[in-house]
């Protein structure tokens, strides 16, 4: 092997986006799909990478090798003796030959491993970075603003990354990435469907998603996705459907070593199911090991995005549900007031739905005018959010207290009447 050709591996291993380490993990997934039994370190790695003579792989490390390459690993620049060459020829040509063989030209392979068949636009990290902090930054949108104009943002990131997927020219690492983005959206899409009360077009969002992130191997994404499943399948009455989706995202968190806080938005979803359900007892048991895990988020060290929005408030307001749902709104009133003053100014739409929330509960609980002060409240800075769901909510209460012998009342009904 020539100096030159020293590098062969080394180049072909970057054009397929690995690092040293990263290889060695593709390497050991490669072996066990083959059911070959070989594996290699990093240090072997780097000695067939750089040794002027590297040692010769065994037949095992030869058989993943060229299933990774997709070529003979005589290509590769080995010193591989006659009775291991592997031929590139069709296989009906391979005669008494009962070496593995190759049914394309080993120089076609080649360039096939360095670069995709895409004549498009080159899409590296800088690009991938890019595209990560318009993402993230629908989390902020939504959030601030509402699910109208960042469902309008994730359209238009959609179809550039959709286009980068079918015509740019990337690494499989890049392409992976663009992949697990791309299932993000349609994970974004999903909770917009349910923000809008489109609920058929946001379940067909949530099975988009979660099918894209199966395919990249991603498990907390699948969780993200089945925790928005939870809220849609209710919506729509499916129970049976938000319980199996909270069993599969505990049995995914578990699996992937998940931290107190992605538990805690499970088990919130839990209790949410168990809520609609009127399974108080289960309810309680779910908000139970929310407390758990809520007294445990302190230590994450890596919290995924659609996490961020967690909280102790979060806990509050679905304790609150719980007796809302038991029809006692005066146990439940502590518990919202709470999740108001927690949820803090960064969530503007959440705190806006939680008020209002707060206002139907006092409604319900005979406390008219404190009722009727947090929906002016909300009424104050409505012209900043756009969210179906949050409309709904103002328009419900407008109903409840359209029916209350009340000035406080009557004047209420009619400032939301004129703001709306």
């Amino acid at each position: 092997m020539t100096e030159q050709e020293s590098g062969g591996l080394a180049r072909l291993r970057r054009a397929a986006g690995h690092t040293q380490e990263t290889f060695v993990k593709a390497f050991r997934q490669e072996s066990a799909r083959l059911g070959v039994a070989a594996a290699v370190s990093v240090r072997q790695l780097r000695r067939w990478e750089s040794e002027t003579r590297p040692p010769l792989p065994h037949p095992g490390q030869q058989a993943v090798l060229e299933a990774m390459f997709g070529m003979p690993l005589a290509e590769m620049g080995f010193d591989v003796p006659g009775h291991r060459v592997t031929v590139a020829a069709p296989i009906s040509d391979a005669g008494e030959v009962k070496r593995r063989t190759f049914v394309a030209d080993a120089g076609a392979l080649a360039a096939a491993a360095l670069l995709p068949a895409a004549l498009g636009p080159r899409i590296g990290t800088a690009d991938l970075g890019r595209l990560r902090e318009r993402l993230d930054g629908l989390y902020k949108t939504d959030h601030t603003a509402g699910s109208v104009p960042a469902s309008t943002q994730a359209e238009r990131i959609e179809a550039e990354i959709t286009r980068a997927l079918s015509s740019a020219s990337y690494t499989s690492g890049v392409g992976r990435e663009l992949q697990t983005m791309l299932a993000e959206l349609h994970g974004h899409r999903a909770w917009y469907g349910y923000d809008g009360g489109r609920i058929a077009e946001g379940r067909a969002a949530c099975m988009e998603a979660l099918a894209a992130a199966q395919l990249v191997d991603n498990p907390l994404l699948q969780i993200s996705v089945l925790e928005t499943l939870v809220l849609l399948a209710v919506k729509a009455g499916r129970s049976w459907e938000a319980a199996s989706a909270v069993e599969n995202a505990y049995r995914l968190a578990t699996q992937a070593g998940a931290g107190a806080t992605v538990h805690l938005v499970i088990a919130l979803r839990d209790a949410n199911v168990a809520t609609h359900a009127g399974d108080l007892s289960g309810a309680r048991r779910a908000l139970s090991r929310a407390v758990s895990y809520q007294g445990r988020a302190d230590a994450d060290t890596d919290v995924p995005n659609w996490a961020n929005f967690v909280g102790p408030f979060e806990v509050d307001y679905a304790t609150a549900d719980m007796y809302v749902r038991a029809d006692q709104p005066k146990r439940a009133v502590p518990f919202l007031r709470a999740a108001v003053r927690g949820i803090g100014g960064g969530l503007a739409r959440n705190s806006a739905s939680y008020r209002v929330k707060l206002a139907g509960v006092l409604l319900a609980a005979g406390e008219v005018d404190e009722a009727c002060a947090e929906v002016g409240g909300v009424l104050d800075t409505w012209g900043g959010i756009a969210s179906p769901r949050l409309l709904g909510k103002v328009h419900d209460f407008q109903r409840a207290a359209g029916v209350v012998d009340s000035p406080t009342a009557r004047e209420s009904v009619a400032r939301i009447r004129d703001t709306v």
